[in-house]
């Protein structure tokens, strides 16, 4: 098995997809985090009261905690993306034949992708919270509002959000094993990550009897994590607890990877 992994682990070394796609997610993060928490700053600095008291009714210290939660509620597609070419790249230039003739045990190449993706995945869950914290407490600290640092609930709650970002690196093994065009799981994971769930949590949002569905979509359960969310500073629904929204979210990854694995068994990858 060590060997299976080291194997992986040496793929995503010799290319530049990992370290292309981290850069672009620290960029995205400081993007995204300044845009929202310096509105706040901007917002305060024009005179704005509402501001002063929390953001949309919110307290401060909730404000910051949701700044902090940005790199997970909106940048969560990168590590996804890496986890997912990670398999659906040896589709696409036929190496997974020369994978399976060294080692055909399919079962045991999934689990080692799945191992291998991990530390990646740390490494951007570790980029994202430090530049979204930076930038997000840069910004509080302009519009004179709390930044929560000195709270240790606020560092449990940024811990948890390099996690999250971690299982959504699993979470994209588990897809590109179930769906290997990688055309069609990038489109699938921009599509749905930037567009669908949103609108879906939203909507949800709006109908009470429905709002609980909306805590166990992969989003929302990545966001329980940290314990906080920009969604649902708008309404749209609670969160689950931070370890419940991990249960949810591996299982999503698990399920996405047993799908792979019977996918891999019962059909001929060439």
């Amino acid at each position: 098995m060590s060997a299976a992994v080291k194997s992986e682990l040496r793929k995503f070394t010799s290319t530049r997809m990992w370290w292309v796609l981290l850069l672009s997610l620290a960029l995205s993060v400081v993007f995204l985090v300044g845009s929202v928490a310096g509105s706040i700053a901007l917002a305060d600095a024009l005179g704005d009261e509402s501001v002063q008291s929390g953001f949309e009714g919110m307290d401060p210290q909730d404000v910051a905690l949701m700044v902090y939660s940005l790199p997970v509620s909106l940048g969560y597609v990168f590590p996804a993306v890496l986890g997912a070419l990670s398999v659906t790249q040896e589709y696409r230039h036929r190496t997974i034949d020369t994978t399976l003739l060294m080692d055909p045990r399919r079962g045991r190449l999934i689990l080692a992708k799945l191992i291998a993706v991990v530390p990646f995945e740390v490494a951007y869950g570790l980029v994202a919270m430090v530049m979204g914290v930076a930038t997000g407490a840069a910004a509080l600290t302009i519009a004179d509002m709390p930044t929560g640092l000195d709270d240790p609930a606020t560092w449990s709650s940024i811990a948890m959000g390099v996690a999250a970002l971690a299982v959504w690196g699993v979470v994209g093994v588990g897809l590109g094993t179930a769906m290997p065009s990688q055309v069609l799981v990038i489109i699938l994971l921009i599509g749905w990550t930037q567009l669908a769930e949103p609108i879906v949590r939203l909507a949800l949002g709006f109908v009470e009897p429905l709002q609980p569905v909306g805590a166990f979509l992969p989003g929302a359960a990545g966001d329980a994590m940290v314990g906080a969310s920009l969604y649902s500073a708008m309404d749209s629904g609670d969160l689950l607890s931070p370890w419940a929204g991990f249960a949810v979210l591996l299982a999503y990854a698990l399920v996405a990877s047993a799908i792979g694995w019977v996918r891999m068994t019962r059909r001929d990858v060439s």
